[in-house]
Formats: structure tokens, C-alpha cells, sequence
């Protein structure tokens, strides 16, 4: 089964953190990352979608984060 993470937060090097600490545990980057100004907050904000193969059974309860 194919999981689906979107991965967000403010345009700072943790941003980046996030990513990469994803990518170290098997996901893999899907299409293109987005950067957006939150106008609500006064920054911008960045997103990345990633994906990861499992052999498990999908259950709406999954903590994706920690697979």
C-alpha cells in the first residue's frame, strides 16, 4: 500500500528539517513543493507531498508520521 504525507510549515530551515528527516525514513518526494504567502500570519509558508510504500493494511487511525 502506498501512504501520502503533505508536509508543511513556515518557509524556515526547520521546514527543510521536516523534509528530510521524512526522506531519511523511506518517503520519497511527490510532484513539485508549493511556497505560499500566509497573509494571516505575515509569512510564507512551504508544503511537499511525499509518498512511501508499506506492506500493511491502510486504517484511518495510522499515525503516518511514524511509518
Amino acid at each position: 500500500m502506498k501512504l501520502y504525507r503533505f508536509l508543511s510549515a513556515d518557509d524556515t530551515p526547520a521546514f527543510c528539517h521536516k523534509v528530510t528527516e521524512a526522506l531519511s525514513k523511506g518517503w520519497v518526494l511527490h510532484g513539485s513543493p508549493t511556497y505560499a504567502f500566509d497573509a494571516a500570519n505575515g509569512v510564507m509558508r512551504c508544503g511537499q507531498a511525499v509518498v512511501k510504500e508499506v506492506e500493511r493494511s491502510y486504517s484511518p487511525d495510522m499515525k503516518l508520521g511514524e511509518q
